[in-house]
């Protein structure tokens, strides 16, 4: 009776103790992740200027221990994104290093629509914008990380900005703050880039105002050649037509040349609607 009753008390602890690693495991797993979709480690750094949270930011090239906001030409610079020093259970500064950066996690970043809408899912990148995200398209060789939340600018807007473009004209553009799940990484979709011209890529961006997909590129590049080629075919026609015929009758010479006129009017009228119409397709 007693060795049952010993055996029994066996069985019970090993049962306690079963139970007791398996909620050690979950709360470690659950920790783990929530480590991860936070900022794990925060490292500070001095900055010449004020610099918000959700900026992203570099070490300056001649002094690693100061940080600035990067706009797209400074891509390869991309270190992380200005947080709260409270953001992180680890943050490591000294007493001059008032500015906290996060390298990984799920953080919150400033964006805008200079590349289109964000939708959850897709990747951030830098903008003209210095400290600012937008959009990734082909064009661009590295990202922050992934969209958590979307962004259409017009919801949870924080302020705006005026943007100038190849031509010359200014356009407005907004910001917002988002989630986003930073990994910086080369920019998974940026291998599509190789099969459209940078020179027709920042065409196409000077007409529409954003990254255009190299379908929408290729096919206003072939309706600008049709529309070029059948203008010309038809001025080139019609003027050596009217040459041959002055040179054959002289004496209507003013009848000849108001018909070659008319063709030059027409194939004028041409070559105006094949640039209207690679306009309408690449701005709408």
């Amino acid at each position: 009776m007693i060795i049952t009753k010993i055996k029994h008390l066996i069985t019970i602890k090993k049962v306690l103790a079963l139970s007791a690693l398996i909620g050690l495991i979950v709360l470690n797993i659950n920790y783990t992740n929530a480590n991860a979709q936070g900022a794990s480690v925060t490292q500070g750094y001095k900055a010449e200027s004020v610099l918000q949270r959700g900026m992203i930011i570099g070490t300056k090239e001649d002094d690693a221990t100061t940080v600035e906001p990067l706009n797209v030409e400074q891509m390869d610079r991309i270190m992380g994104v200005v947080v709260n020093a409270n953001e992180s259970p680890i943050t490591i500064s000294g007493e001059d290093e008032q500015v906290f950066v996060s390298t990984v996690g799920r953080l919150d970043v400033l964006v805008s629509n200079q590349n289109g809408t964000i939708n959850p899912g897709d990747y951030v990148t830098l903008s003209s914008i210095a400290g600012i995200g937008m959009l990734a398209t082909y064009n661009e060789s590295q990202v922050l990380g992934q969209a958590v939340d979307g962004f259409d600018g017009e919801n949870s807007v924080i302020s705006k900005s005026s943007l100038a473009d190849n031509i010359g004209s200014k356009r407005e553009v907004v910001i917002g703050r988002i989630k986003v799940n930073v990994a910086i990484s080369k920019n998974p979709i940026a291998k599509s880039a190789a099969v459209t011209p940078e020179w027709l890529g920042k065409i196409g961006q000077a007409i529409a105002g954003e990254s255009l997909s190299p379908a929408r590129l290729y096919l206003g590049a072939g309706l600008f050649l049709i529309g070029a080629s059948i203008s010309a075919m038809i001025l080139y026609s019609g003027v050596r037509s009217s040459i041959i015929s002055v040179g054959r009758n002289p004496l209507s010479k003013k009848s000849i040349l108001r018909a070659m006129l008319q063709v030059i009017f027409t194939s004028l009228i041409v070559f105006i609607i094949s640039v209207f119409g690679v306009y309408l397709l690449l701005k709408i």
